[in-house]
């Protein structure tokens, strides 16, 4: 039976979330969702359920779904988490594939200070 790209995405999503511990308060997960119009990353505590930080194209108005804007939401995410106290994450790319957009955003993270 044939599965559409989103269906396959979220496959590889859940094999890559059952390898990977929950984020606590102390070494949080770094979320990745990319879409068409944009890149969104979140920094989130799975023992409350809660989102500590977030950025995206849409928070920083920028425009497209380029590497240059996900290199300014990488550095924008690990100021954030900075600033609440946060230096180590877990890094969860969602299921994509780290190439490209998601690895701008996740070095550009790492060049900010944000460990993992």
């Amino acid at each position: 039976m044939a599965k559409t790209l989103k269906q396959k995405r979220h496959i590889k999503h859940l094999r890559v979330r059952s390898k990977i511990s929950i984020g606590t308060k102390e070494r949080p997960r770094l979320n990745v969702f990319k879409s068409n119009t944009g890149i969104y990353a979140q920094i989130i505590n799975d023992e409350n359920g809660t989102t500590i930080a977030s950025a995206s194209t849409q928070t920083l108005k920028l425009k497209g779904n380029n590497i240059k804007n996900s290199i300014k939401v990488g550095k924008a995410i690990s100021e954030a988490a900075k600033s609440i106290g946060i230096d180590t994450v877990i890094f969860d790319r969602g299921g994509y594939i780290y190439h490209g957009k998601i690895k701008a955003l996740a070095e550009a993270a790492r060049k900010s200070g944000l460990k993992f």
